[in-house]
């Protein structure tokens, strides 16, 4: 691994660490601490490693002067499976440790997370009942999965996210991230969400308004355009490369999971990843707030 990759999984520890509240176990405690296995998920998705057989090869060979306790493939799958509610909290700390965590500028969108490919999987999937069929328009084509639904500053810095079936209304999804989390809303005043089309709701408007958020989307052909209507076409492009470095680099799609445990910590992993590049791009005072390039191999 990199120079550059290593600094950046040092400090990610010692922040995991020190801020990090891992629930008491009884019994024996285990080798590879909470923050070796956050630290470890992370390694894991910066390279690339979608699969976990292939990346635990790497490791063993490579990785023992940095994780002395190593786990076996299926050790490894249960802790991480059960790590979700500890990979939350790793993404809001790092994010909440930047300085562009309370900007009053958030962007909106949701992209597809495909979970199978055929009729058969879809029958015998453990998703089942929670996975759906959606259709995806940027690439015009029908898919079975989820949909990741992303709340994110200009800088592509995660705020908040949820994973649900295609098929629930994205003005529903946004509805439920804010209702479910007011304070945030509460400590940005004046918040602005830009969005698409895909938004465009009286009730949504009335939902966001009670609570002193403004929302700005593009207005139909046969309706007046709305002020500050032109800044949309500069911002909107970021949210599609915040999902970009998501499927590109992080290889969102290719998450294996099989399970609903499986599938999202695997995308909470990715998201990790994302939000700790850019807690580390930004202590650093690097260019650029979301590149991965230098952690990326």
């Amino acid at each position: 691994m990199t120079t550059e990759l290593d600094t950046l999984l040092t400090a990610l520890y010692v922040h995991i660490d020190d801020h990090l509240k891992t629930p008491r176990r009884r019994g024996r405690p285990p080798k590879l601490t909470d923050a070796e296995l956050i630290t470890l998920a992370v390694a894991q998705a910066m390279p690339g490693f979608h699969c976990e057989a292939r990346w635990l090869r790497f490791a063993h060979a490579h990785l023992h002067g940095m994780f002395p306790c190593l786990p076996q493939r299926p050790a490894y799958n249960k802790r991480l499976r059960a790590a979700l509610g500890l990979v939350k909290q790793a993404i809001r700390s790092l994010a909440a440790d930047t300085d562009l965590w309370l900007d009053d500028v958030w962007i909106v969108d949701s992209t597809p997370v495909e979970c199978a490919c055929s009729r058969e999987t879809v029958k015998r999937s453990d998703l089942a009942g929670w996975a759906g069929y959606g259709y995806c328009r940027s690439h015009s084509r029908f898919y079975w999965g989820l949909k990741l639904h992303l709340v994110c500053t200009p800088a592509g810095l995660p705020v908040t996210w949820a994973l649900a079936d295609p098929k629930i209304d994205e003005r529903q999804i946004l509805a439920a991230l804010i209702d479910n989390e007011p304070h945030l809303a509460a400590h940005r005043p004046g918040l602005l969400i830009l969005a698409n089309k895909g938004y465009t709701a009286t009730e949504l408007d009335r939902f966001l308004a009670a609570r002193g958020i403004s929302l700005l989307r593009p207005s139909y052909r046969n309706r007046t355009p709305r002020p500050g209507e032109a800044l949309l076409k500069t911002v909107r492009q970021l949210i599609e490369s915040v999902n970009d470095t998501l499927k590109g680099q992080l290889d969102l799609e290719q998450h294996g999971g099989r399970t609903i445990e499986g599938v999202g910590v695997r995308v909470a992993q990715r998201i990790l990843a994302m939000t700790c590049a850019i807690w580390h791009n930004r202590t650093i005072g690097a260019p650029v707030t979301r590149s991965l390039i230098a952690c990326d191999h």
